[in-house]
């Protein structure tokens, strides 16, 4: 059996929270899990991926052992989310230089622009079990 995809995101980030809350609304089947890159599991992984340790910049998705970052990352969630989202996977024939670009464009505003907490985000009681430590 495969292991549930797990989204890691910067927890004091409003725009990334938004974007877990959104996953976490229309995931029905429940396939993600979700962690934090500030927390245990998140940093356990970016050390074992050679990832920058305290630099957030970076939406990752980890499915069946493979780490996939910026907006390849985005795809693959729209891609297992159901409903209509698969549809926007389409888009991943776009040159990764060119996504990312826009990807990286807005990441490196996200917190001017979204603002940030001053610590992690917590999610409601009942999406707790979905969240690694």
């Amino acid at each position: 059996m495969e292991a549930s995809p797990v989204i890691y995101f910067d927890g004091v980030c409003n725009l990334c929270t938004g974007a877990v809350q959104f996953v976490l609304k229309r995931d029905r089947k429940e396939v993600f899990q979700f962690a934090s890159l500030q927390g245990e599991a998140g940093q356990k992984m970016l050390l074992e991926n050679e990832l920058p340790s305290h630099h957030y910049k970076s939406f990752i998705i980890e499915e069946n052992g493979k780490i996939y970052t910026g907006s390849t990352a985005a795809l693959r969630v729209l891609k297992l989310l159901g409903g209509l989202w698969p549809v926007l996977y389409v888009f991943i024939i776009v040159p990764p230089f060119v996504r990312d670009a826009v990807y990286n464009f807005i990441s490196d505003h996200r917190y001017k622009w979204f603002g940030k907490k001053e610590s992690c985000w917590l999610p409601k009681p009942e999406w707790e079990k979905r969240f690694l430590a």
